[in-house]
Formats: C-alpha cells, sequence, structure tokens
C-alpha cells in the first residue's frame, strides 16, 4: 500500500512502518528527563516580559532600575522576572559596588532569541 498525504489531510492512508526510519529516530531520541528540562527551559520563552528583559540585556549590561525603565515596569516586577531567568541560567549577574547588573549567560541566549524572531518574521 502506498503512503500518501493527502492535500487537506496530513494523516498517513496506510498501516505501513517504516523500520529503518523507525529505528533511527528512536536511537537517536533523548532522555525523558532530557525533554522535561527542554521544555521547562523553553517556558521561561513564554512570557513576554521576560522576552523584552533578554532583549534589553541583549544590547547592554543594565541594572534593575536601568530594565524598570526601559521596560516602564516595577523595579519589583523586574525583579521577578530576572529571578526566574537567572534560575533558567539565561542570565548573569555582577556586583559594582552597590549596584548589580544583568547580562546574558552566554552567546546561546542571544542565539535562541535571533532564531526565534527569525523564525517567525519570516
Amino acid at each position: 500500500m502506498k503512503c500518501e498525504n493527502h492535500k487537506n489531510n496530513l494523516s498517513c492512508d496506510c498501516d505501513t512502518i517504516h523500520e529503518a526510519s523507525v529505528r533511527k529516530v528512536q536511537n537517536e531520541m533523548i532522555e525523558e528527563s532530557l525533554f522535561n528540562h527542554l521544555a521547562d527551559f523553553f517556558k521561561v520563552f513564554a512570557d513576554s516580559t521576560r522576552i523584552k528583559i533578554l532583549k534589553a540585556l541583549s544590547i547592554e549590561e543594565l541594572c534593575v532600575c536601568d530594565i524598570a525603565v526601559v521596560l516602564d515596569m516595577t523595579k519589583s516586577a523586574v525583579s521577578h522576572q530576572l529571578r526566574f531567568l537567572k534560575e533558567a541560567n539565561l542570565v548573569k549577574a555582577r556586583r559594582d559596588g552597590k549596584n548589580i547588573f544583568y547580562s546574558l549567560a552566554d552567546s546561546h541566549v542571544l542565539t535562541i532569541l535571533l532564531q526565534g524572531l527569525e523564525h517567525i518574521t519570516e
């Protein structure tokens, strides 16, 4: 029987299992715990305020007060979101006297932001 994807139906009209393809994918799947960690990681990106903070920090290292002004938010609200971002290892903090400056944790965070933006604007 021949498998076909009809224009308006994305399901297969057959019962054929492509064993080589299935084995290849099964062998390259990751552990369940890694899927869960990855899902949690992407949940952090599910909030537009956190995305705005990451975008701001991709441009310049900023303190909570600076971020609050840029995003027109309270310092408390910014601090709350920075806590999520820090726990997810997306931002890092640096103390300079009484100030704490935040920046992206590494270049991967910027890559994720840019790739996501590129994907939605295509």
